[in-house]
């Protein structure tokens, strides 16, 4: 809260008001104050023996044994934040990819992805899925097979190949260092975006028909099974699945508002009942439905009955899918082999080759991907001890991605809000909700995604989860990401009081239009970016525009402000209260002087 006397823009020291641009010169304080400098450079593998040496040589045994209630609770909830958007986007893998790709090959990749990079990996905290830019590649990539006349999973396997030596040279000459020029203003433009996606779809996305609200049309896709059922009414399964959705949401934050209540009899029963908040949510909300509204057909999930290869073949040599183009068969004649045939070349021997190509931005995309929700996670506010490993990992990205295409399973990458999701039911925050501690594991990954590939031997009672219900979850994982967000709080300035505002060390130092001008800027970028990702036609080149982003903020932003203003604005906390501590010193010393010429002029007279 503000104290009594605050204004922002203006500093108040012993009730001699001072602007805080004119009493010393603020950029002074710290040299190059505000500017971005990239880091020492590691080739020839330098920079990948150093991360593993850094992480998992140094913290291995420690992130496999610190088991406690903690890491059970944050399993299952990294497995509910996991499994949905998995079964999600495998059936949109299924219809992008006229099923070669489908949910039972989602499930697969991520679990034995998920586990090995839990055992092997330099950052476990980063949760490893599917994402929307490697969904809108994917599309591209059926096209540009569909017009070689080459088999989709064949022109895949080669690009999934290419994408390795890419990551590998990538790694090899620690080209990761210019993510890691990233700033906050990068960062939670990034982030914003993730969870603009996540909020949208659970609420109702404008751009699909996913979202809670979309069940009140009618033309929904759930009610078209009950179109003929005199007794199905879709305004009635609209209206319960509204209030499982947020119903969900409310109950999640109820159950995690007792950490810090009076109620019950001590801080373990009450960190317990945080801990299960979105487990025993998931519950009820499902019994509710199951037993209380068990009449009302609401949206179940869209799980397959089995597990083996999405594409069912019409014959012997598989060209075909069973049902829909053999609908005369009463069975299918097999499925698919799970590994691909890399020579199904059509007698195209130069399709290897051209897969260099379109491999290529498939890379740019795993690497952005990657590398912002990694400098994500890992920014110094979040005090992680384990370190970075960037060019490690984007390594093992680069072979789990090789490995996933030769068996025909979609590419996986470091997935934004499931990480922050993590990293916060990881963390201990004080009471103004800064990060202290991180409990950094490993077995929260490795027991989540363990869960994920047992999944697949239980497909049924995933069908007993009601998609509203996941829905409210999907709205929990948005919202509770928003708060921590420097970005967001600063829009939230432009409903608030000038007097009421929070004193935060920009608020406090710098003119208010220019804190709001930076806000507006970076709204501005966070518009491309979210305009681009919403538009199938262009959503590939995504992760370009992300990248502007850095340009904008090395070259553009210096030119509109000082460097004090960018470093209270997007600096590191640590260099925030340096320059602090130096600007309260120069204060001092100014009073101090012209104490000492009062004094003086009193003498003289």
């Amino acid at each position: 809260m503000p104290s009594k006397n605050f204004t922002p823009g203006v500093e108040v020291s012993k009730g001699i008001c001072k602007n805080s641009g004119n009493s010393v010169n603020n950029n002074d304080l710290i040299k190059d104050a505000g500017k971005i400098s990239m880091d020492e450079p590691q080739p020839c593998g330098r920079g990948i023996i150093n991360d593993f040496k850094r992480t998992v040589g140094t913290h291995w045994v420690e992130g496999m044994t610190n088991l406690n209630m903690k890491t059970i609770s944050v399993t299952l909830l990294l497995f509910i934040s996991v499994v949905a958007p998995t079964l999600t986007f495998g059936a949109v893998y299924g219809k992008v990819t006229d099923n070669k790709i489908g949910a039972v090959e989602t499930i697969l990749a991520t679990s034995w992805v998920g586990v090995t990079y839990s055992l092997i990996g330099g950052m476990p905290l980063c949760v490893i899925g599917s994402t929307g830019p490697l969904l809108a590649f994917a599309r591209a990539l059926v096209s540009i097979s569909s017009s070689l006349g080459v088999p989709f999973l064949t022109l895949n396997a080669w690009v999934s190949v290419w994408i390795f030596v890419y990551a590998f040279i990538a790694a090899f000459f620690d080209l990761t260092r210019f993510v890691r020029m990233a700033t906050r203003f990068t960062d939670e433009i990034f982030a914003s975006l993730i969870v603009s996606i996540f909020v949208l779809d659970a609420i109702g996305d404008p751009f699909s028909n996913v979202g809670i609200l979309r069940y009140f049309d009618p033309n929904h896709p759930s009610h078209e099974d009950f179109q003929n059922d005199p007794n199905y009414n879709f305004m009635e399964v609209a209206m319960l699945s509204t209030i499982l959705g947020f119903g969900t949401t409310a109950l999640i934050f109820f159950f995690r508002s007792f950490k810090n209540s009076s109620f019950f009899c001590s801080d373990s029963v009450r960190t317990s009942i945080h801990d299960f908040a979105v487990t025993v949510a998931v519950l009820v909300a499902t019994f509710v439905k199951e037993f209380l509204f068990s009449r009302v057909q609401t949206e179940q999930f869209d799980v397959p009955d089995k597990f083996e290869p999405t594409f069912q073949c019409c014959d012997s040599s598989c060209k075909t899918f069973f049902p829909e183009d053999c609908p005369q068969q009463a069975t299918s004649a097999g499925t698919r082999p799970w590994f691909v045939d890399f020579f199904e070349l059509n007698g195209k021997g130069w399709v290897p080759l051209m897969a260099a190509g379109p491999a290529f931005l498939a890379f740019f995309l795993v690497f952005l991907d990657n590398g912002i929700t990694w400098h994500l996670v890992n920014h110094k506010s979040h005090n992680l001890k384990h370190g970075e490993a960037y060019n490690y990992d984007l390594l093992l990205s680069g072979i789990f991605n090789m490995i996933n295409g030769m068996l025909g399973l979609p590419w996986l990458v470091a997935t934004t809000v499931p990480c922050i999701i993590h990293l916060n039911a990881l963390a201990e925050k004080d009471s103004d909700g800064k990060i202290t501690h991180v409990q950094e594991t490993r077995l929260t990954m490795l027991f989540s995604h363990l869960l994920v590939g047992l999944s697949l031997l239980a497909l049924s009672l995933l069908k007993l989860l009601p998609m509203p219900v996941l829905y409210g979850v999907f709205l929990f994982m948005g919202m509770s990401a928003l708060p921590s967000m420097q970005f967001w709080n600063r829009i939230l300035l432009w409903l608030q009081q000038p007097s009421k505002y929070p004193e935060t060390p920009a608020i406090k130092y710098m003119e208010t239009k220019k804190i709001h001008l930076y806000t507006m800027l970076q709204l501005f970028f966070f518009g491309l970016v979210f305009t681009v990702q919403n538009f199938p036609q262009i959503a590939i080149v995504f992760p370009l525009m992300t990248l502007l982003c850095l340009p904008g903020r090395l070259v553009f932003l210096p030119r509109l402000f000082e460097g004090w203003e960018l470093l209270l604005l997007d600096g590191e906390d640590e260099d925030i209260k340096e320059w602090i501590s130096l600007k309260d010193q120069s204060m001092r010393t100014v009073e101090d002087i012209e104490l000492g010429d009062q004094s003086d002029s009193e003498s003289v007279a």
